[in-house]
């Protein structure tokens, strides 16, 4: 959300400098350092930093297990699996506090804070977001006040909300089309009223234009959040229920929560677009499996019933993707070899950054540099960068060569982007036949013919 947020920000605001992405660290080095010489918890904390969860995970086994159950926890939270790693962290809440390590409470309270909200409950996520700014005030960077700021102020207006139920359905396969910002839209069904949503699967929350939520009758609240990060510019915000909401008439979601902005605040005059609706990962996440084709098709996979066997439903080989905060990392690569990039769903260009720059730097011999502005980075200055005339880039058994890509040679000071190889934007995914985020495997998946 925060790379999606930005890049939908940078339109929106006059395009002074857009901002960088960046790029992920070595097997053997870290954005905070060289391995040798930390001691195992400080190495941790700072893989853990770089979303080197692939070898977090090859070394559980050698853990203390109080240890290996913290990680086992955090590990699951980017897994994507909150049920799971509440029932692993809760039980380590007390000790951690009083253990005095900030980087780890920081770490664990941030994690549950995030598997109340994607389980659906608003009221513990309320408290948590608002213990985990309180008891850290001070200890968060910017980047980090910035993320939490969704969840912080608008989980409360939600604490007293019903849960989110989806009724059972079958696959199905649906057409989507393109907004004027050339994104990904769903045909939805508001209190059965059609509309075109966005889709962001890193979005913590469902948003609803006030035009649209007075139309479908929806009760809007009195009580309002102002945020700032969605657009780069302030936002006065209230709290809906739309009791029954529908995707192409194929799924239906009940007692669905969703966050009310007045239109001029999410329109884009420039494209002559204006918003009505924003779907995020409670929504999309409970659709299972959705496969986006070149053909302007979505298909919907379900989560497999309990007697369901692997024959009816094999498991889609691709690579695993990880949920870190309001970003989705993708490992790619060879086994063993895995260079971690943000998934930008919501995004126009893709890019590599500094990492990835550090890794090829010989493929750039003789080639002039130029400045690139970098979507959704308003405050940052253009940065030097190459332009590579082919990455090749490998998601499970498929390689897929992405063509004039913009290398970034320097890292920009911003870790959402200095911590991975690159982003992923619209203009990768659409030069495939099919791409598809599994959330029942956690699977990122591509299909180029």
């Amino acid at each position: 959300m925060a790379l999606a947020g930005a890049g939908l920000a940078a339109q929106q605001i006059p395009p002074t400098q857009p901002a960088p992405d960046a790029q992920q660290g070595q097997s053997e080095q870290v954005h905070t350092g060289t391995t040798s010489g930390l001691d195992s918890e400080a190495r941790l904390e700072a893989l853990l930093g770089d979303h080197q969860f692939l070898r977090i995970e090859a070394e559980l086994p050698q853990m203390p297990p109080e240890q290996a159950q913290f990680y086992r926890g955090i590990l699951a939270n980017r897994n994507n699996d909150p049920k799971a790693s509440l029932r692993l962290l809760e039980p380590l809440v007390d000790k951690v506090a009083a253990g005095g390590n900030a980087v780890e409470e920081k770490i664990l309270s941030k994690a549950l804070a995030e598997d109340y909200l994607r389980t659906g409950d608003m009221a513990k996520a309320a408290r948590a977001y608002e213990t985990l700014e309180s008891r850290l005030q001070g200890r968060l960077s910017t980047e980090e006040q910035d993320e939490i700021e969704l969840p912080l102020k608008l989980a409360p207006l939600a604490a007293a909300n019903p849960p989110m139920t989806v009724e059972p359905y079958e696959p199905f396969v649906l057409q989507i089309t393109r907004n004027p910002l050339g994104l990904t839209e769903l045909p939805v069904y508001v209190d059965a009223r059609p509309h075109s949503w966005m889709m962001d699967p890193t979005a913590p929350f469902n948003l609803i234009s006030r035009s649209e939520a007075k139309e479908a009758g929806l009760k809007v609240s009195d009580e309002f959040a102002v945020i700032h990060t969605l657009t780069g510019r302030p936002m006065q915000v209230h709290m809906t229920v739309i009791p029954r909401f529908t995707i192409g008439g194929r799924i239906t979601f009940r007692n669905m929560t969703a966050f009310v902005f007045e239109d001029a605040d999410y329109s884009f005059p420039r494209s002559h677009y204006q918003v009505e609706g924003e779907l995020g990962y409670a929504a999309l996440s409970a659709l299972g499996s959705l496969t986006v084709t070149s053909d302007a098709t979505i298909e919907v996979r379900p989560f497999k019933p309990p007697l369901a066997t692997e024959k009816e439903d094999p498991p889609m080989p691709g690579a695993r993707f990880f949920l870190d905060g309001d970003q989705m990392i993708v490992a790619l690569g060879s086994k063993g070899q895995e260079r971690m990039y943000a998934v930008d769903a919501s995004g126009q260009q893709t890019y590599m950054t500094s990492r990835y720059y550090d890794e090829h730097t010989e493929n750039f011999a003789g080639q002039k540099m130029e400045l690139f502005s970098i979507p959704g980075a308003q405050n940052k200055p253009p940065q030097p960068a190459f332009v590579a005339e082919t990455v090749s880039l490998t998601v499970g058994p498929t390689t897929v060569p992405a063509h004039y890509i913009q290398v970034i040679t320097e890292p920009v000071g911003w870790a959402a982007l200095d911590d991975v190889y690159g982003v992923l934007g619209m203009d990768f995914l659409d030069q495939l036949k099919s791409y598809t985020f599994d959330y029942r495997t956690m699977r990122f998946g591509v299909r180029t013919e």
